[in-house]
């Protein structure tokens, strides 16, 4: 591709050569791994390398797609055109507290955080330790478990527009619903995070994300690839629970498989490429259809070509 030359040197004036990759597999930065390769693959460390990403790659009129852990997405067989910007805890994860708040860069493990939360003593944020996903994952997907959501916690974001623009969204502006928020419309990327939590017992609180953590290794296929949970929950049911009922655990095409731990997960059980996965998903929504009449809608995002 001509363009890759050229963008390469402009990308060399304000980055280290570890913070990008061209023909970058994705496979390889997805909790999925499945996923052809990126044209390049780019993790910033500040918010002004952000903004200088952002405006490079508007000068050269390239796609880009903002990726964050990659645990909600599944990577089509053919990859990404243009550039991924990937905000990864080893670049762009850390995390302070001050008083009851606790500031997070969008990178961070939601687990980092979570446990960060419980050695300073401030409970809100047990529900989040074992999501697979960074905070900046999180807020954009309204990620939630055991009743909780971030949507209960998340005070404020400060984000980069596509243009190079620092901008602070304040809760209300956030529209965060189930599965949703701003972020999945307005294509700006979330760079840090605030968060409202309270003052609470630290062996409480640590006991409280034990019992989580126990409840999720029972239940879920942690031992193998995935998205985590692949459909959203319908209106009134549990996805996981329909796929059960219709007699779907371990149905499998190619290596993609309904985890036969828990139906809402489909597992990679090796060798999966995307296809599998959709042509698995499209099953399941059919089968789950003619038995009870209702219509699941994927939860992981679908991304690439």
């Amino acid at each position: 591709m001509n363009w890759e030359e050229d963008f390469k040197s402009e990308l060399e004036e304000f980055l280290f050569e570890e913070q990008f990759i061209f023909h970058a597999p994705m496979s390889e930065h997805t909790t999925f791994k499945i996923g052809g390769a990126a044209d390049v693959l780019i993790f910033p460390k500040t918010s002004d390398e952000v903004s200088k990403i952002f405006k490079l790659i508007d000068k050269f009129k390239i796609p880009c797609t903002i990726l964050g852990n990659g645990s909600n997405v599944l990577v089509l067989d053919n990859g990404i055109r243009g550039a991924v910007v990937k905000f990864t805890d080893k670049f762009f994860g850390n995390i302070r507290a001050e008083g009851s708040k606790i500031f997070a860069d969008s990178g961070a493990k939601l687990k980092d955080v979570a446990n960060f939360a419980a050695e300073n003593s401030l409970c809100g944020m047990e529900f989040a330790v074992g999501i697979p996903g960074s905070i900046g994952g999180a807020v954009f997907m309204n990620a939630g478990a055991y009743d909780g959501e971030m949507k209960n916690i998340v005070e404020s974001v400060k984000a980069v527009s596509r243009t190079g623009e620092l901008i602070d969204f304040c809760k209300e502006n956030l529209n965060l619903d189930y599965r949703q928020s701003i972020f999945q419309k307005n294509d700006c990327a979330i760079c840090e995070v605030e968060l409202n939590l309270t003052q609470g017992n630290c062996d409480d609180i640590k006991n409280k994300m034990a019992d989580f953590t126990a409840r999720r290794e029972s239940k879920q296929p942690l031992n193998l690839p995935s998205a985590g949970s692949t459909f959203k929950r319908p209106k009134g049911y549990f996805a996981g629970t329909l796929i059960d009922k219709t007699g779907l655990k371990g149905l499998k095409i190619g290596g993609a498989m309904v985890s036969d731990k828990h139906a809402g997960f489909v597992v990679n059980v090796g060798g999966a490429t995307a296809a599998d996965v959709l042509n698995l998903i499209e099953e399941v929504k059919k089968r789950v259809r003619e038995a009870h009449g209702v219509i699941l809608n994927p939860e992981v995002r679908i991304i690439g070509e």
